[in-house]
């Protein structure tokens, strides 16, 4: 697990990089600027629960192009849940509370994942645990506002003006980003690879 010091503001972007593109470039980068994060944990897990994993190339091989695509002090790339046998976000951020309890995380997801994140293992618990940072992603900016859980947040969204305070907001506390984007996807790349 990489070092962390009370006080500091750390996002957490999860996922299973397979492969790890300019798109998820923007979305941490966009978040770490707008958020005033000092890090941002690239968390490349072992496998998404909801996907299917018969192309999801092994964990070193993701971790690796993740560095690569993402160098600088900001960017911490890391495959602790392996370690850590952690199959669920729920247990990810269950986890980092106990290990770094004056730490101020923040889940950054992409709008695309939003869509999707009442369907995440204890998602409402995650929402009361971590404030969260949505970034637009093309073609998800107006239905993914209108899915499952951005309704039942609704009053919990803080305007795009006050991002900024969001890493230090008391869940549930959350913001819709926008900024840069890109139409790359990790399956698209997967497919021009014929993978």
């Amino acid at each position: 697990m990489p070092p962390a010091q009370p006080g500091m503001r750390i996002g957490l972007f999860g996922g299973s990089f397979n492969p790890p593109h300019e798109g998820h470039l923007l979305v941490a980068e966009t978040a770490r600027r707008r958020l005033g994060l000092d890090r941002v944990w690239w968390m490349v897990t072992p496998g998404n629960p909801l996907k299917d994993h018969g192309k999801l190339r092994p964990i070193g091989e993701r971790l690796a192009a993740v560095r690569a695509l993402a160098p600088g002090r900001h960017s911490v790339p890391t495959a602790f849940e392996a370690r850590h046998r952690i199959r669920y976000s729920a247990d990810t951020v269950a986890l980092l509370r106990r290990r770094h309890p004056g730490v101020h995380f923040v889940w950054i997801m992409g709008a695309d994942s939003l869509a999707s994140f009442h369907r995440w293992q204890d998602w409402r618990e995650i929402a009361t645990s971590l404030p969260i940072a949505v970034v637009d992603r093309p073609g998800s900016t107006l239905s993914v506002l209108s899915a499952i859980t951005p309704q039942v947040l609704a009053r919990f969204r803080l305007p795009e003006t006050a991002a900024r305070a969001l890493p230090l907001r008391q869940p549930p506390a959350w913001v819709f980003l926008h900024g840069p984007r890109s139409t790359v996807s990790s399956t698209l790349l997967r497919r021009q690879n014929g993978d």
